[in-house]
């Protein structure tokens, strides 16, 4: 019992150390790839829209359309005039803030008296610019952190920008002030990995400008740094993972350290249970086979030797007091008996093989389960977009689904010929390297009927046989005098003449290759059965320069010709 249980909870001990520390790897490594994709992600969004802020503040404050009319209303004492500016810069005010959706409060404004005009929505009182969250700051542009809006009816947070005008008079120093959309922030924020992720976004100079955590990171604090490795580290029991804009800002990722080891402790909980379930049930099955297994297998064994006699004794002489044993003592000698009718079976099938084995091969798979199968392989390698897996399996499919046809169905060159386009487009997927494969065809020929399944193990000698990186193989079909002549050339290595003999006259069995081969017997074979003396396979071959097959049909439709004629 304590070699048993030792042997069995050893190995068990070491695979789950082992186990542990790749799960923990593995663990550790997905959760901080998520982590810094999903940072990465709310980065980019958050660098889309500060530059979506920073094109409409251009468009504002530079000396464009709507810049030139507010710095001429700013100096203009023509009541008329001012009232048609007005007009003007409200409407292109509106045009622009309908045309860039992600944007929401709009408005120029006066830092020396903190007026405000042109607002395209409602202010809140007592508007501060000063008491913004400063992100970045730039020559005559302010970047503003997360903070709630300052229109009057939106407590979201947005993303704000403040750009200093370009005039070019002398009056008061006049800013464009725009707002993201409460939406597009929304979004921004609400793009978190799973329920525990909180953000935090450091100016310039590590500054805190907003924190989903105020109460472990308050917000104009300084975040440190310093004990970070790449970009990451333990803090306040958190562990963070930062990522810099190019601007300057930073967007640090906080997860809470039980949250980051909560799989890897549940991990660990579990191989305890297990342990303690596995150490039990190791003892108890240590003990059964102590006290239950050693004599009765000793019995067991005398029975086995037993069925190896021919004069076995009958089964109720060797009882074992276990059920499992008696019936593995039964069921082998019933196997005994099976062997011996399957060895007078085979003689008797053995001696019909020859006129049985093109039907075996043609019957032994059941085509609508077969295809049925590669229909189902089929969708899930196209649902889940392996588009060479599919292009396989759908070439597979149709190939089968030829070639797996009864026998007796009727079969045209034109389907040969599709069907070997199917099978070479498996085998350009199989080999590792790119073959050319010519085929031309008669179009008078195209509909005239043949054997099915005559024209791919012609092919496929000739890629097995003849074909490497440099070769090719041309295929013709053409119509020479009432007769069908089909012909594959390869520029390989060339046959010898014993080579040619043994495909011509060795048994199908012999012929077998990978993929679907079963040898030119095959094709001789059933050409003779179909055609008698007017049909030929013919092999010619120079070593070193390749070999050409050479297999010559009677024109089934001058046949019917002839006959018809000769009834009329």
């Amino acid at each position: 019992m304590f070699v048993f249980a030792t042997a069995t909870l050893v190995p068990f001990i070491c695979v789950a150390i082992i186990s542990y520390h790749t799960m923990s790897n593995i663990l550790s490594g997905n959760l901080e790839s998520s982590v810094r994709s999903n940072l990465k992600q709310v980065e980019l969004s958050f660098e889309g829209t500060i530059s979506n802020l920073n094109h409409v503040t251009q468009q504002l404050a530079f000396q464009g359309s709507i810049g030139k009319k507010v710095d001429t209303l700013l100096f203009s004492a023509d009541p008329f005039e001012r009232r048609v500016l007005m007009e003007e810069i409200h409407t292109e005010l509106n045009l622009i803030s309908f045309t860039n959706p992600t944007i929401g409060l709009v408005m120029y404004y006066s830092k020396e008296d903190g007026s405000f005009m042109f607002n395209n929505t409602i202010v809140k009182e007592g508007f501060e610019i000063d008491e913004l969250p400063l992100l970045a700051e730039y020559f005559r542009i302010s970047y503003f952190g997360p903070h709630i809006s300052n229109e009057r009816y939106n407590d979201e947070f947005v993303i704000s920008a403040l750009r200093k005008m370009d005039f070019s008079g002398e009056h008061d120093v006049v800013y464009v002030y725009v707002e993201s959309g409460f939406e597009t922030s929304q979004n921004i924020f609400e793009n978190k990995l799973g329920n525990y992720a909180s953000y935090l976004i450091l100016d310039n100079d590590k500054r805190i400008a907003y924190s989903d955590m105020a109460s472990d990171f308050p917000i104009n604090h300084y975040f440190d740094d310093s004990d970070g490795v790449d970009n990451s580290g333990l803090q306040n029991g958190y562990y963070w993972f930062k990522s810099t804009s190019n601007q300057g800002w930073s967007i640090v990722s906080l997860i809470p350290k039980d949250e980051y080891n909560k799989e890897k402790n549940r991990w660990v909980i579990q191989m305890i249970y297990l342990s303690v379930l596995f150490l039990a049930i190791t003892l108890f099955v240590a003990w059964l086979l102590w006290k239950m297994v050693y004599v009765p297998l000793q019995q067991f064994n005398q029975g086995i030797k037993s069925i190896t006699q021919k004069n076995t004794p009958p089964l109720d002489t060797l009882p074992t007091k276990i059920p499992e044993f008696d019936f593995l003592i039964k069921q082998l000698q019933n196997m005994k008996e099976q062997i011996s009718e399957l060895i007078n079976e085979v003689e008797v099938k053995e001696k019909r093989r020859a006129d049985l084995e093109v039907e075996k091969l043609l019957y032994q798979i059941n085509p609508h389960f077969l295809m049925n199968t590669l229909d189902t392989a089929h969708w899930l390698a196209a649902m889940n977009g392996n588009k060479e897996l599919d292009k396989l399996i759908l070439s597979l499919n149709k190939l089968l689904y030829y070639n797996l046809g009864k026998r007796g169905q009727a079969s045209t060159i034109r389907e040969e010929i599709d069907s070997i386009k199917q099978y070479l487009t498996l085998q350009k997927i199989r080999y590792d390297f790119a073959f050319d494969v010519r085929i031309r065809v008669d179009d008078d020929v195209l509909d005239i009927a043949i054997p099915r399944f005559i024209l791919q193990p012609i092919l496929e000698n000739a890629l097995y046989h003849g074909l490497d990186d440099e070769g090719y193989i041309q295929v013709d079909v053409v119509n020479v005098d009432g007769q069908i002549v089909i012909s594959v050339h390869d520029n390989g290595a060339g046959i010898s003449e014993e080579e040619i003999e043994k495909l011509l006259n060795q048994q199908p069995v012999e012929q077998q290759r990978a993929g679907m081969g079963i040898g030119l017997n095959y094709v001789k074979r059933m050409v003779d059965n179909r055609y008698g003396d007017q049909a030929s396979l013919e092999i010619e071959s120079e070593l070193g320069i390749g070999t050409t097959v050479y297999l010559k049909l009677p024109n089934t439709e001058v046949l019917k010709l002839d006959q018809s004629i000769d009834r009329g």
